[in-house]
């Protein structure tokens, strides 16, 4: 029977293990950390399912090796990604190979705790993913040629001025059509309207 409060930290940084270790264990997780991928990988055999927060950037094993390993050896751990400025796109692809969220350095507390415990309610629960990209598909559909431009350029982790230069508009109606996309798609973070356009099925480009 999984330990429904179970989650492993996997993060070379020591502080960043104890910061998340002490914030989950005051909302009675237990945690177990690991300082290198490799060192999880070798302990996941004998492990109980538990939700996985990894840093996607690691020495020896990074984050997205870590992943497409335990997913090679039919491992079920909810995955959540950590990233530094500049990883989006590195984000986005671990979760096009199945992670559940990622969640930007420095992150708040809430926003871990909201992941965290998805990743939970996903090991309690297999079903509702077709229900999702139904409903995720249906809000794609709802956004015009330039919204799903600007959405292609958030996806490939480009800054505002940098989408503006692409598509040859100004910075703030790209700030228009960012807004108008989150509304849409009903998404309240990056990471979130990175998951509903996966789901729906849209693939970043590059």
């Amino acid at each position: 029977m999984p330990d429904e409060r179970l989650v492993y930290v996997v993060d070379d940084d020591e502080a960043v293990r104890l910061s998340l270790s002490a914030l989950l264990e005051a909302r009675s997780y237990t945690v177990r950390s690991f300082a290198l991928a490799r060192d999880f990988l070798a302990a996941a055999p004998t492990l109980r399912a538990g939700c996985l927060v990894a840093d996607i950037r690691m020495p020896e094993m990074d984050g997205l090796e870590l992943q497409r390993q335990l997913t090679e050896r039919a491992f079920n751990f909810p995955l959540i990604v950590i990233t530094g400025h500049g990883d989006v796109p590195l984000a986005v692809q671990s979760m096009k190979e199945g992670a559940i969220d990622f969640i930007e350095k420095p992150f708040a507390a809430e926003a871990i705790l909201a992941s965290v415990e998805a990743g939970l309610a996903r090991l309690a629960k297999a079903g509702g993913e077709d229900a999702m990209s139904a409903d995720a598909a249906a809000r794609l559909a709802q956004l015009s040629p330039r919204e799903r431009e600007v959405l292609q350029g958030l996806l490939a982790g480009l800054p505002n001025k940098s989408i503006a230069y692409d598509l040859a508009i100004s910075p703030r109606t790209v700030e228009i059509h960012r807004a108008r996309v989150m509304d849409k798609m009903g998404a309240k973070s990056l990471s979130e309207l990175v998951r509903l356009s996966l789901a729906a099925g849209l693939q970043p480009r590059g």
